[in-house]
């Protein structure tokens, strides 16, 4: 099950781990976001060394500004505390790439 992360602060702490870290920007009413929670979810188990979280830009809306996420689902990618990357909307096909890519 991929963790939730309701804070800025256990958002901080997260991406700042020495592993690539998907986060996937995602709110409970978007249609979209249903639609790939299931291939991240998937995902999680297939790659064993990468931190996979969500944050529900409603209860989190701190981390979604600060990160300015302005559309659902956004996927953001982090090592060290850096963003390498970002995949904006539901293409699973984009974010397996991403991963194989920065792992």
């Amino acid at each position: 099950m991929v963790k939730t992360v309701n804070t800025k602060a256990d958002f901080d702490a997260v991406i700042k781990e020495d592993k690539l870290t998907v986060v996937d920007f995602y709110a409970t009413w978007c249609g979209p976001c249903r639609m790939i929670a299931p291939k991240i979810e998937e995902m999680e188990k297939e790659f064993s060394g990468v931190n996979f979280i969500k944050v529900d830009v409603d209860e989190n809306s701190e981390t979604a500004e600060d990160c300015g996420i302005s559309a659902m689902p956004t996927f953001f990618f982090y090592k060290a505390g850096n963003k390498l990357d970002e995949v904006v909307g539901a293409s699973e096909a984009s974010i397996r790439e991403k991963i194989e890519k920065l792992k």
